[in-house]
């Protein structure tokens, strides 16, 4: 009977070794990260690598983002800041592997390196943050409106202002 139990602990040992990943079982396959702004209070989106909205919102902001995106294949993702009387501006953010990854040579062994981890997006993690720096405020556009006057509507003194053009 202790024989027994020796090979079902063994044989449950060795199964939970070889169908799990390390990066799966210590990291993570979606990640926070903090989005901010330089001014804050910007909107934002998340654009995958396909170009699909992922999120939006307004800085700051934590979202979570898978890192992976397919079997062997990291994520990125571009984000855009807008924020009223500034120019637009973009950040990037791109997946790195992740160093649990290679643990898998000591403890998950191949069926982790190369089924589990890849196919969970576990092998990859994405930075802790990203940030827009949106510069200065743009110059306050002029008003829009036109008015069309008759030279005898002028003043005197606007008159004389008055430069031609050829």
């Amino acid at each position: 009977m202790k024989a027994l139990r020796k090979m079902f602990t063994l044989t449950a040992l060795t199964a939970t070794l070889l169908t799990s990943g390390c990066a799966s079982i210590v990291g993570d396959s979606k990640y926070p990260v903090n989005v901010s702004s330089t001014p804050s209070g910007a909107s934002f989106t998340v654009q995958n690598k396909d170009g699909v909205i992922v999120h939006n919102g307004s800085t700051p902001n934590t979202v979570t983002l898978p890192s992976g995106r397919g079997y062997f294949k990291g994520e990125a993702y571009t984000i855009v800041f807008k924020k009223d009387g500034y120019a637009d501006t973009s950040a990037k953010l791109e997946t790195s592997m992740s160093g649990w990854y290679w643990g898998n040579l000591l403890f998950g062994g191949l069926i982790g390196m190369l089924v589990v981890d890849p196919m969970t997006g576990a092998m990859y993690k994405l930075p802790a943050g990203a940030a827009g720096n949106l510069g200065s405020p743009l110059v306050a556009e002029a008003p829009k409106d036109l008015t069309l006057l008759e030279i005898d509507q002028l003043s005197p003194n606007e008159r004389a202002s008055l430069v031609r053009i050829n």
